[in-house]
């Protein structure tokens, strides 16, 4: 995509959790395992983002868990609320604004993701959705390996 502005993006990410696990998707740039994200496209709102950023990373179908208002007002679209924002610096004077959500989960009957680029991992703790660089160590496998949950069924 390109950039909006030369010194800023807007950017959404997602830490899709099902059961005690984590889906993240390796980031062959940065060599990290990171959740699903990315650019918030021209004429996307945050959670359209969101939600076309999991299905394109990971082929979920998503829905956001979140605060929203309790009602609609007119000409107006309630969105639900990130957990969290940060600005992280990418190269040189460019930074993005990242729109954090703590909790995404798949929609029932959604195609589980078989990419040897993403896996789950166990979330070791209930305080897991923490600002990047608290984050909670992966399982005890570094490797990638398919992804898959047996037994899964709606929450």
């Amino acid at each position: 995509m390109a950039h909006l502005f030369y010194d800023l993006d807007f950017t959404v990410s997602v830490f899709i959790v099902h059961g005690n696990q984590v889906l993240l998707v390796h980031h062959r740039k940065l060599e990290k395992w990171l959740p699903v994200g990315g650019h918030i496209e021209i004429g996307e709102d945050p959670e359209t983002a969101a939600k076309r950023e999991a299905k394109e990373e990971s082929g979920l179908e998503i829905e956001l868990v979140g605060d929203r208002p309790p009602r609609e007002f007119p000409g107006t679209t309630i969105l639900t609320a990130p957990s969290y924002l940060d600005i992280h610096d990418i190269k040189g004077d460019h930074r993005h604004i990242g729109m954090i959500y703590s909790r995404g989960r798949p929609v029932p009957k959604s195609r589980w993701p078989s990419n040897h680029a993403i896996r789950w991992s166990r979330i070791s703790s209930k305080s897991w959705a923490t600002p990047p660089g608290k984050f909670p160590r992966r399982s005890s496998s570094t490797a990638p390996r398919r992804c898959g949950v047996s037994g899964w069924s709606k929450a």
